[in-house]
């Protein structure tokens, strides 16, 4: 961060937070002064501020964005031209988001320093945590991290997600080592680009220092969820090597075989024991506090579409370790911290950080009531903007951000919440992303995806006279990996024709390949979703759902399907009206960006 100091231990952390959060208003004018003073001569903020670093014309001039509107920009820095197009400093590499547009990743520039910020604000978990956990300095962490193999522009610039990047960088791999960072799993299992192989040597990691585990976490709650269920289907083969001193053929990256056999010594069967002992028992409730009995908490993202993992990982840990979310971040930038992390789950509240980025807020609804009047498309008028210091407690906003790295006044698509201020930082209840209708891992399909994909699939009916009626949808993550489910209300129009098992199989692959790309990246390479299901329902099923939410208090002029059903009372009557069930018997067709 220019110089600035990166890391902060205990009470220098706190301290630090309080400093910045005291004076988060001169914070942010700050840092916006300095990002216009760098970025002032570029094409795209000389397009409307001629060269000018003034705060107010910034405001009054620069329009409010969408990635459609800087997309072609990042394109150009990515075919070879300068970075100077929207940033005064190099861009040293294109993140890729999680988000998509026209069914590909968004592509974010970062700039070196960008690796700065994101450290700060990781090195600041520890100090908050120790606040409220005694102890933690006694043993190791077992988190399970993982890269995606990385490709490049055409003009080489490294093409990769955030999480790839920061595993990556000289920030991680040289990290100063001290006891509250230590982590069972060897950097090498880590950084292997094959997920299966990096899976099994950090649970193996893992379960050999078992009883020096003082926590356990993912980043996000799916990835501890489906290191469980890998763990369910591996643990004689992890038994078994234990036992033997010796790592399975399977693993035959040469980093993480070498890196296994310093931790694998030598024979332990006692340990394989243990663990037999416990993996063996007909339930698996509690068999996270089991396998690591002296673990204190759990830490993952359980907020937004991550909620719905918080019931199994409750089952898994008993409900004994709390669901800890530390951090809020994006690609885009990182933002913030949990300031009190042993809360419930559904309370977790993130204190923005003034010194990460300039932050701007687009109201959406005051009161508690939260009212999206605004499309994600439409033009936003400079003057509706609140800067961070005077948002309301109770009103929502969606989030706006100007970076070092070239975004200017760029809509995040985050919906959050104010739920109260930490000094003069407001902090903030993340309510979900505009437009996402369903998620089970890194995807997010919105409504418009989602019908664009059944309008597809719904043609292949139209030779058997049969038309789709009415659609909803929910993510089913009961089972891992979770998947898809489409509920469909199919009429005949002639009584003489039917369909059979294999045309709504096949329905059920069209609209896969008619998802977007992170999607069919999470189902065909990453099998991080499970096959899409089209479940049919009897006639006139949509309209006892209709039925069903007027009841509740739906207004019947104003009524409209839910393209996604929350509502566990509304999911029980679609399940009950479900004549038959259909998944895909194949993976979507994908293939790797080549930059």
């Amino acid at each position: 961060m220019d110089g600035k100091k990166l890391e902060y231990k205990g009470e220098d952390a706190l301290k630090e937070i309080e400093k910045l959060t005291t004076t988060a208003g001169d914070v942010q004018y700050g840092i916006l002064k300095e990002i216009l003073k760098r970025n002032a001569g570029t094409e795209y903020l000389n397009k409307y501020m001629n060269g000018s670093i003034d705060v107010s014309q910034f405001k009054s001039c620069v329009p409010v964005i969408t990635y459609k509107n800087i997309y072609p920009y990042i394109q150009r820095i990515a075919n070879g031209e300068d970075s100077s197009l929207i940033t005064g400093q190099p861009i040293t590499e294109i993140l890729c988001s999680s988000g998509t547009s026209a069914g590909e990743p968004k592509l974010t520039p970062s700039i070196a320093e960008d690796l700065d910020r994101r450290t700060f604000l990781y090195n600041l978990i520890m100090p908050i945590m120790n606040q409220y956990i005694p102890g933690l300095d006694d043993g190791k962490a077992m988190y399970l991290y993982f890269v995606k193999a990385e490709l490049s522009t055409p003009c080489g610039l490294p093409f990769r997600t955030v999480l790839t990047s920061y595993y990556k960088s000289k920030h991680f791999k040289c990290r100063t080592r001290d006891p509250f960072n230590d982590f069972t799993s060897p950097d090498q299992a880590i950084l292997c680009n094959d997920s299966n192989q990096s899976m099994y040597c950090q649970l193996l990691a893992g379960l050999v220092h078992r009883h020096q585990v003082m926590r356990l976490g993912a980043v996000f709650a799916s990835a501890l969820l489906r290191a469980t269920s890998f763990l369910e289907r591996k643990w004689a083969q992890l038994c078994n090597d234990i036992r033997t001193g010796h790592l399975d053929l399977s693993i035959i990256d040469p980093a993480c075989r070498s890196a296994m056999m310093s931790i694998l010594s030598s024979p332990n069967p006692d340990l394989a024991d243990e663990i037999e002992s416990i993996c063996s028992r007909p339930s698996w409730k509690g068999i996270l506090c089991h396998l690591w009995p002296r673990a204190k908490y759990i830490e993952a993202v359980v907020t937004g579409s991550m909620a719905q993992y918080i019931p199994p990982l409750e089952y898994y840990s008993a409900g004994k370790l709390p669901l800890v979310c530390t951090m809020y971040a994006s690609s885009e930038c990182y933002f913030g911290v949990n300031l009190k992390p042993i809360c419930d789950p559904a309370e977790v509240a993130f204190t923005l950080l003034p010194n990460m980025g300039y932050f701007e807020f687009l109201p959406l609804g005051e009161n508690g009531a939260l009212a999206m009047d605004i499309d994600e498309e439409e033009a936003v008028p400079n003057d509706r903007l609140v800067d961070l210091v005077n948002v309301k407690v109770g009103s929502y906003y969606e989030l706006v951000v100007t970076t070092f790295s070239g975004l200017h006044r760029y809509r995040i698509g985050d919906v959050l919440q104010v739920t109260g201020f930490h000094n003069q930082a407001p902090q903030f209840r993340f309510i979900c992303r505009r437009n996402v209708v369903l998620s089970v891992d890194n995807d997010k399909t919105n409504e418009e995806d989602l019908h664009r994909s059944i309008t597809t699939a719904k043609k292949l009916l139209e030779p058997y006279n049969a038309l789709l009626v009415e659609y909803t949808s929910y993510a089913d993550t009961s089972s891992v990996p979770g998947h898809y489910v489409l509920f469909w209300e199919i009429q005949m129009v002639d009584s003489a024709t039917s369909i059979d098992a294999k045309l709504l199989q096949e329905c059920c692959v069209t609209v896969e390949e008619e998802l977007d790309y992170v999607y069919r990246q999470c189902r065909s390479q990453e099998k991080t979703i499970g096959p899409l299901e089209i479940r049919v329902v009897e006639p006139g099923t949509f309209e006892a759902l209709m039925d069903l939410f007027i009841s509740q208090g739906g207004s019947i002029n104003q009524y409209k399907t839910p393209r996604c059903i929350k509502s566990s009372t509304a999911l029980k009557l679609l399940n009950s009206h479900a004549l038959a069930s259909f998944s895909s018997p194949r993976d979507p067709k994908w293939v790797p960006l080549n930059g």
